[in-house]
């Protein structure tokens, strides 16, 4: 296995004619040294923990053994929501979770799934699975989950095949202390009003929400958005718009002009794979080649971030309107023998690296991206939990969100990385993704993932505007690229010290293994 240097370095800046605070530059001139230099004092904004959200969908089994199991379950259980999964997503400090979709919430009728469980109505979930969907958990569930988990609840309304009259009253049952619908709530056992911080109006609308041209869709959210009231308490709930899937920016164009006035935010999904939209690829059977292929998809979205927010600016100058990338991650052909349209993926290094790759670029664009919800939360697409039954393990993009607590509301700092291209890449991508914050503490939080799948990276770090006192390190890996967590070996990948690293004076060495994940803080 070969090792490369990285030189993270103040004297970086005498090899580029202007420096590009915040940018990643490919040099090729400066063979085998990544060189990062970061402003210890600097200040560009605020990391919104939002950016570490979670999304569940009714999909599988995201919802139904991901999170609820029944009140007469053998699972431990409270009120019918598994507690292991609760207590593991404790640790990772969930900051929202988007529900309840997904495709499924503009098929989603709100008054099934409230009242007394025996008598809910069931429907056929024809988007995913074609099973039935009793309609056991819903809204208060739902909530009840949220509160457990301390964690802002984000609802997806249904545009593509609901009402005005429909959307109006759920917003009032949530949210209102009065009226016909906030006594129906108090019938069924909630006094006080919830706070929903984020409401959706609908999802996908381009696609499985309704198949809307964007003209089509701006006029019916102008229409509904005029009857999703703010009731006092919940004065500050942000009305989100459907954005676009990818690189769509006419979609976004046409939104933004006609619809700018009347939203706070406004959505992105973007999912990535090496294959296509028919075959993805294995989760688990790849190879280096492959391997580089996903990364260069990976680091697209930096690209399309700052063509996002060159639209949004257009129209909103002041940046008002927030961007919420609320459906993203790896998306791979589905496990052998689950079941069909369940989503069910094993998660590798790779997810673990490629999350790793969204994140930084979610944290760098954190004067727009207010919020970001990786898909799924549980046993679904890139998931941090899988279950079998009563069996639980979590995954190493799990690992990923665990190290990535310590930029929360954290303050972005200013780094430039100067960086040889990743070895095997056509599109001469970066080999090393960084994201550089200072928390309410002071420590330094850098989070570096190595793209290279087998080489190991040597780190020279100076700061500038700090003389460090101590450093510590942790590290995400496996003993292969597509090492993954089973049920058999569920901690095949976690997070161990990072011990090869050293602190002399004002000198930072740290050597960081291939298709690896490094929290390094420094105070």
């Amino acid at each position: 296995m070969l090792k490369k240097t990285v030189f993270l370095t103040a004297m970086s800046l005498t090899f580029l004619a202007v420096p590009l605070w915040g940018k990643t530059v490919i040099n090729e001139q400066v063979q085998g040294k990544q060189l990062l230099t970061i402003k210890a004092e600097s200040d560009k904004g605020r990391i919104s923990r939002n950016i570490y959200g979670h999304f569940a969908e009714h999909l599988g089994r995201c919802v139904y053994e991901g999170f609820w199991v029944g009140e007469d379950s053998d699972i431990a259980n409270v009120r019918g929501i598994r507690t292991d999964v609760v207590d593991a997503l404790k640790k990772i400090q969930v900051p929202v979770l988007r529900w309840p979709g997904g495709c499924f919430a503009d098929k989603y009728h709100w008054m099934d799934g409230i009242g007394p469980r025996d008598s809910r109505p069931s429907m056929i979930n024809t988007f995913w699975g074609g099973v039935e969907e009793d309609n056991s958990f819903g809204t208060h569930e739902f909530m009840d989950l949220c509160e457990m988990l301390g964690a802002s609840p984000y609802i997806a309304g249904n545009v593509g095949s609901g009402t005005v009259k429909e959307m109006q009253e759920w917003v009032e049952y949530m949210t209102a202390d009065m009226g016909a619908m906030a006594k129906l709530r108090k019938l069924n056992g909630r006094q006080e009003p919830w706070k929903v911080p984020f409401f959706g109006i609908g999802n996908e609308n381009w696609g499985c929400g309704g198949e809307m041209t964007p003209e089509y869709y701006s006029d019916e959210y102008r229409k509904f958005q005029n009857y999703v009231v703010r009731f006092p308490g919940n004065e500050n709930m942000k009305k989100v718009a459907c954005g676009p899937g990818d690189l769509n920016l006419h979609w976004l164009e046409v939104v933004m002009r006609n619809c700018n006035r009347f939203m706070d935010a406004i959505t992105l999904h973007r999912y990535v794979f090496t294959g296509n939209w028919g075959v993805k690829g294995s989760a688990t059977q790849f190879n280096s080649e492959l391997w580089v292929k996903l990364m260069e998809n990976t680091v697209e979205i930096d690209s399309m971030l700052e063509k996002f927010v060159e639209v949004m600016d257009k129209y909103d100058p002041r940046k008002r309107i927030e961007l919420y990338v609320d459906e993203w991650g790896t998306w791979w052909d589905q496990e052998a023998g689950s079941h069909p349209g369940f989503l069910y993926q094993q998660n590798t290094m790779r997810d673990a690296v490629s999350a790793a790759v969204f994140l930084n670029s979610f944290n760098a664009h954190c004067d727009r991206v207010k919020m970001a919800n990786i898909a799924q939360i549980n046993n679904v697409l890139q998931a941090m939990i899988l279950t079998d039954g009563p069996k639980m393990i979590v995954t190493p993009t799990y690992h990923v969100f665990e190290l990535y607590t310590a930029h929360h509301d954290a303050t972005l700092l200013e780094s430039e990385l100067v960086c040889d291209p990743l070895a095997g890449s056509e599109k001469k991508i970066q080999s090393v993704s960084v994201s550089v914050s200072k928390d309410s503490a002071g420590t330094i939080n850098i989070t570096v993932a190595n793209l290279d799948p087998e080489n190991s990276t040597e780190v020279i770090c100076d700061l500038v505007g700090l003389t460090p006192k101590a450093v510590t390190g942790k590290v995400l890996n496996g003993k292969a690229m597509n090492s993954h967590n089973s049920f058999d070996t569920p901690a095949e990948v976690s997070v161990t010290e990072l011990k090869d690293i050293e602190l002399q004076a004002d000198k930072l060495t740290v050597t960081l293994p291939a298709h690896s994940v490094s929290l390094i803080q420094i105070k």
